[in-house]
């Protein structure tokens, strides 16, 4: 099979493409080929040596792609020829991908390869910060950080779908565009005084604020009222500086981390969702923009296109 592989750490020169033996799937594993890849910020880190990586050189990056089931366990409930779904399970950078059963998610026919493989890691992501992090309500204020970024897109509608406002934070003006477009009612940039406007447009402050950027921590507690919620799912710019708990005492705000795979721990749960997710892109509460779609050969160029920032939405490896 062909893969996307890098044997040492460093920028997008790094990534090759070459033959490798197919995989071998162990117990419980579905070979699946894949038709569309998606590809993360968390792909980037790996590559330069930031983040977790599964295996020995040449790595294979990747934890997301929708493809077909090649082959599967007698016992299996897949089948040779089944669309499936997958959102973290390693070396999905490839042509072939064994994959543990309980990690693949039927995939509708009325879904689209690409469609599940732009969709299912943030989709589920923004699903999760919107029901369980903060249970977003009726007429509540949301601001939403990164608001034209993958999980920012979807942030941004889903709350809409709840009925909250929504103001977003991007970094220009083109973004910000996008951002109105999925629902935002303001959206700001990093350049100008987004925290007063903000706490403007929630009158004493917002109730809460989705913050993916991580430096900008201190600046979210200040847009959110007396009593209000910053959730912390990411640090796209860096890492957080620490929080004063006096600083919460005193104006009874809350923080709260999110992390998806401490609440989507089953086959089940991840079917569940996902079927829900599904469901939301059927009725118009979510539209997946796909920012641009690379040959899985180029790679490369992939990688210094999501890392040039100028991405809205999410970028696809097709093998």
């Amino acid at each position: 099979m062909k893969a996307l592989t890098f044997s040492r750490f460093g920028g997008p020169e790094v990534l090759e493409y070459r033959d490798l033996p197919d995989p071998k799937p162990a117990g419980g594993e579905v070979l699946v080929r894949t038709r569309a890849i998606g590809l993360n910020f968390a792909d980037v880190y790996r590559r330069q040596g930031r983040y977790h990586l599964v295996g020995t050189p040449p790595y294979i990056a990747g934890y997301e792609a929708a493809g077909v089931v090649e082959t599967a366990p007698a016992d299996s409930p897949f089948r040779a020829g089944d669309r499936v779904a997958f959102a973290d399970s390693p070396h999905a950078n490839a042509e072939l991908v064994a994959v543990p059963g309980d990690r693949l998610i039927p995939l509708p026919g009325d879904i689209s390869f690409e469609t599940a493989a732009a969709l299912l890691l943030q989709g589920l992501t923004a699903q999760f910060l919107t029901r369980d992090s903060h249970g977003v309500r009726e007429g509540e204020t949301v601001l939403v950080h990164a608001a034209a970024g993958g999980v920012g897109l979807l942030l941004v509608q889903l709350a809409r779908a709840a009925g909250a406002r929504v103001v977003g934070v991007t970094s220009s003006p083109d973004k910000a565009a996008l951002a109105r477009e999925a629902g935002a009612e303001a959206v700001l940039t990093y350049e100008e005084d987004w925290v007063a406007a903000a706490r403007r447009f929630g009158g004493e402050g917002v109730d809460v604020v989705y913050d993916s950027v991580g430096r900008t921590l201190p600046l979210s507690f200040e847009a959110a009222r007396v009593g209000g919620h910053v959730v912390f799912y990411g640090m796209a710019g860096g890492d957080p500086p620490l929080v004063d708990p006096r600083m919460l005492m005193d104006t009874s705000r809350t923080l709260t981390g999110g992390d998806l795979w401490n609440v989507l721990r089953t086959a089940e749960d991840r079917r569940t969702w996902a079927a829900a997710l599904f469901e939301r892109v059927r009725s118009g509460d979510l539209r997946v923009r796909i920012a641009g779609r690379f040959p899985l050969a180029e790679g490369a160029r992939a990688h210094a296109f999501l890392e040039s920032r100028q991405s809205s939405g999410k970028v696809l490896l097709l093998p």
